[in-house]
């Protein structure tokens, strides 16, 4: 069979705002090199309202905001102040230390606006966990998209249908959001690794198997195929594991648990550098 497991996002409420946690999940901590999964929304705020992540530090990773609708303000200890927006990629690289911060930017906050979106990480190589830390922003025109019949993908990361996108990852991964209109069938080659599909909106079928709207099927190492029963919107990730298992604790990722240990006190000692002109933060 080729789906091996299904993984179901778990509803968590950050204030206000509601998020499904899809990884890591008991027993499913990675899938190739993501370690973290989250559908942000979809939620409506009424003027006034919004996201208020306070910042808050990684090592170990790269963070990817990818958008359906809405906005969100990215901040950074490295002096980055930048929205984002449907169908752009911000893409952050932690390596040794960074702080952050995402908050709903003011013209949305003011009007009300809907907001949907997924935030996904991915641990670095152990070659390039303790890299200097980096922010990079791609806006829209600047995503491969993959068109065929029935078939719209953007690649956020990584190389598929001979597309490479822009976004810097020095480890085998695959990325990317398709929508697919219903009776379309799209292959889901082994190649790529290992894969997940999660649906987002409609209704699919893995090699006959159908997926629930909200959860991830993690394939087996087999080729696969896909089938939209309705019209649908899923995101593809995935990629070669890695030979080290990662350590996640808090918002440090490493493959020593040490190393970890050490940005713990790091953070609560006041050694990284934060977000200019924010004083806020969150504890750990």
């Amino acid at each position: 069979m080729p789906i091996a497991e299904t993984i179901p996002g778990r509803m968590r409420d950050l204030g206000g705002f509601s998020v499904a946690r899809v990884l890591p999940y008991p027993g499913r901590r990675s899938l190739g090199p993501f370690v973290f999964l989250d559908e942000m929304g979809p939620a409506d705020f009424a003027p006034g309202e919004g996201i208020d992540v306070r910042p808050h530090p990684h090592i170990g990773l790269a963070t990817i905001t990818w958008l359906f609708a809405g906005a969100l303000g990215h901040a950074d200890s490295l002096g980055t102040l930048i929205d984002i927006h449907p169908g752009a990629v911000n893409w952050m690289t932690a390596g040794r230390g960074i702080v952050h911060s995402e908050r709903t930017p003011p013209a949305q906050r003011a009007s009300g606006h809907h907001m949907h979106g997924i935030q996904a990480w991915v641990a670095l190589p152990v070659s390039h966990e303790e890299c200097d830390p980096a922010f990079d922003h791609y806006p829209a025109d600047a995503m491969p998209w993959h068109e065929a019949e029935g078939v719209q993908a953007v690649v956020i990361a990584g190389t598929m249908w001979g597309l490479t996108a822009p976004t810097p990852f020095p480890h085998p991964i695959i990325y990317a959001e398709v929508r697919i209109e219903a009776g379309t069938r799209l292959a889901l080659p082994a190649q790529w690794g290992e894969r997940g599909v999660y649906l987002v909106d409609g209704a699919v079928q893995v090699d006959g198997q159908s997926v629930a709207r909200g959860t991830l099927a993690v394939l087996d190492d087999g080729d696969g195929e896909l089938r939209a029963t309705a019209d649908s919107l899923l995101m593809l990730l995935g990629g070669a594991p890695y030979p080290e298992p990662r350590q996640l604790e808090w918002n440090f990722v490493s493959h020593d648990p040490a190393r970890i240990a050490q940005a713990v006190q790091d953070w609560r000692e006041g050694r990284f550098a934060m977000v200019p002109g924010d004083p806020a933060f969150i504890p750990y």
